[in-house]
């Protein structure tokens, strides 16, 4: 009694199609792909290896901004 059976599900999903229609459900499921689609291809992006400018590498120190900003003043 616990789990649905298929013919629940189907009785579900007929009562969707009725309230939101065909037409909607397929826009919305094309647009779940897009999302999807659009997403993977900005993880793709962000994986490519970019070169990282000499200001911007970590190195193994520590820096003191406030020493280093007391430094460079003239």
């Amino acid at each position: 009694m616990g789990s649905l059976s298929i013919w629940h599900w189907l009785i579900v999903l007929v009562i969707v199609m009725m309230v939101f229609g065909t037409k909607k459900l397929r826009n919305i499921g094309s647009d779940l792909g897009g999302a999807v689609k659009g997403f993977k291809d900005g993880m793709k992006e962000g994986a490519v290896d970019t070169p990282v400018p000499p200001s911007q590498q970590v190195t193994g120190q520590t820096i003191d901004v406030e020493a280093q900003r007391e430094h460079t003043k003239p």
